[in-house]
């Protein structure tokens, strides 16, 4: 099948400009810079003709952070309905999460995800393989090619897979050369605070406020930076992930290409967007861990991402049923739906003059697949895979009950406007989502190759 999008915007390697792109079976065969410059006739050749002027087409987003829940806790999520959320939101391809029941540290969890995917998904797919204080001979058996590395939680979050033990770090740390992505919160510092406000306020005071001032600012640099010490001791590729603190933000260069880094920060979209004032309006629906800090963590976040201290942006789509979020601090459910309305929301705050919409799809698209070494992804280049999006720069998207994908039925964008609205989503040359809707049959995805 022949697809022409013809004089879209393309937002591509650092610039916007005016092109068609011919798709042809799963990949792009053709760009055409500049208006109406392809071939006479091609026109009345295509099986599908796309009128792209005055919408951007970019690369489908490439998330390094998201958890589908499958298995073990369907109930929330399943690879299948968050896949689903991702294409509607411009994300092509996903790199999933260990802490499932049971997790994914052994060669047999993992290969049943990489099974389940390939039935289920809607989008193109990988899983990190979890490391565990006795798991270090297990990690000699990954599928290098298809996996994109190693995550630790180097403080306990959802699924109680918290790597403490000292021997167990040095191991994995210096015999991989894998990337190792880490979740870091010290945790006897988040277990201090705790206790100290238990003793001061009481169980029953505790509400979200209190959130940040237990998983604080300074568990997450004192965590953060003794990974970043472990790694430049070792020489390992270590990539922390969600930074949350300006503080944390020392640890990185902005000084060097990413080919040349061996540390590497991944922000949120949801560090970019929420501070703690939110807490009052949001309450629980913005409890992650890390938390949500202060106004200028975020901003200075936001600098990061400039700057280019911030090599990758990502979602941590982590759903849980509104139920799971009630509570205290303590008690409630950390984590939340963003995969579905990740790239518009970035787009926004683009628009708003934070960043450039350039710096967006580098961040969301560019350096994922230049950090993982992903082939054929990540970039609008004859040759690669026709993962696209067009999104509508001038018509704008409400979030509402009934257009949330994700199984856990909400967002904590509910009610919110966004100024930009996805148009098309293309995974492997097929549109798999048009105008607001899925398409019934599902696509062709594909398990994501990695080449370092």
């Amino acid at each position: 099948m022949r697809q022409l999008i013809r004089n879209a915007t393309l937002v591509n390697e650092g610039r916007s400009y005016v092109a068609s792109v011919l798709i042809e079976g799963a990949t792009i065969s053709n760009i055409y810079e500049g208006k109406d410059t392809y071939p006479e006739g091609l026109l009345q050749e295509v099986d599908d003709l796309v009128q792209g002027e005055g919408l951007f087409l970019v690369p489908g987003c490439i998330d390094d952070q998201v958890h589908f829940r499958e298995p073990g806790l369907t109930h929330k999520a399943t690879i299948e309905s968050e896949s689903r959320a991702a294409i509607a939101g411009g994300t092509t391809s996903f790199m999933e999460m260990p802490n499932t029941k049971p997790p994914t540290t052994s060669l047999e969890a993992w290969q049943w995800k990489m099974q389940r995917a390939a039935e289920t998904s809607w989008a193109n797919y990988s899983f990190f393989f979890g490391g565990t204080n006795d798991n270090a001979d297990e990690l000699k058996l990954i599928d290098r090619a298809h996996t994109p590395g190693i995550k630790l939680f180097l403080g306990s979050s959802t699924g109680n897979m918290l790597v403490d033990n000292p021997s167990t770090l040095e191991r994995i740390f210096s015999e991989t050369d894998l990337i190792i992505a880490t979740h870091c919160e010290k945790e006897d510092i988040i277990r201090a605070n705790k206790e100290h406000y238990l003793a001061t306020v009481g169980a029953d005071h505790l509400d979200i406020h209190y959130h940040p001032l237990i998983r604080s600012a300074e568990a997450c640099y004192r965590s953060s930076s003794e990974a970043v010490e472990l790694a430049t001791r070792l020489g390992s590729c270590l990539h922390i992930l969600h930074i949350s603190t300006e503080r944390e933000l020392s640890l990185f260069r902005d000084d060097i290409p990413l080919r040349e880094k061996k540390i590497t920060a991944e922000a949120c979209v949801h560090h970019l967007i929420f501070t703690d004032e939110d807490y009052a309006r949001l309450g629980n629906r913005i409890k992650w861990n890390p938390a949500v800090k202060t106004r200028h963590d975020r901003d200075a976040l936001r600098q990061a991402v400039q700057s280019g201290k911030i090599d990758v942006l990502a979602t941590d789509h982590a759903p849980h049923l509104l139920s799971e979020k009630e509570g205290n601090c303590l008690t409630a459910a950390s984590g939340g739906p963003l995969t579905q309305h990740a790239l518009i929301a970035m787009l926004d705050l683009a628009q708003q003059g934070l960043f450039t919409r350039e710096e967006v799809i580098d961040r969301m698209a560019h350096k994922p697949a230049e950090l993982f070494a992903i082939q054929g992804r990540g970039y609008i280049r004859e040759g690669y895979y026709a993962d696209l999006v067009l999104v509508d720069p001038h018509t704008s998207y409400t979030v509402t009950k009934e257009n949330i994908i994700s199984k856990c039925g909400w967002s904590p964008f509910e009610g919110h406007t966004f100024n930009h609205s996805i148009v098309r989503t293309y995974l492997n040359g097929q549109c798999v989502y048009r105008d607001g809707k899925l398409q019934p049959q599902r696509p062709t995805a594909e398990p994501l190759l990695f080449t370092r």
